[in-house]
């Protein structure tokens, strides 16, 4: 489960640099929650060509937060956000995050 928020997590900072294709296999399998089965048969390719292209996306997912950092900064953010004490500075800069 925490795998799993963590792929959606990385979705929302990086889905823009996926293809259109890979952004629906990653929605369907992710969000909608069909399986390789299911998704093979609506796409009409093979089960194991759907596994393999998750697989990409997830390994692209991994390859730009490695490179970009976005998930790890926002999550320091996120942390010194927590610690502030002020609730009007901190209710802002939860805006912006």
């Amino acid at each position: 489960m925490e795998e799993v928020l963590y792929f959606n997590e990385l979705y929302d900072l990086y889905s823009g640099l996926l293809t259109d294709k890979q952004r629906e296999y990653f929605e369907d399998y992710y969000f909608n929650n069909l399986s390789f089965s299911e998704m093979a048969e609506n796409y009409d390719v093979s089960r194991n060509a759907i596994f393999k292209q998750i697989h990409i996306v997830t390994d692209k997912l991994e390859e730009y937060e490695s490179i970009l950092k976005l998930h790890e900064k926002r999550k320091k953010i996120e942390n010194i956000i927590e610690s502030i004490d002020d609730s009007t500075l901190k209710n802002k800069l939860e805006e912006l995050v």
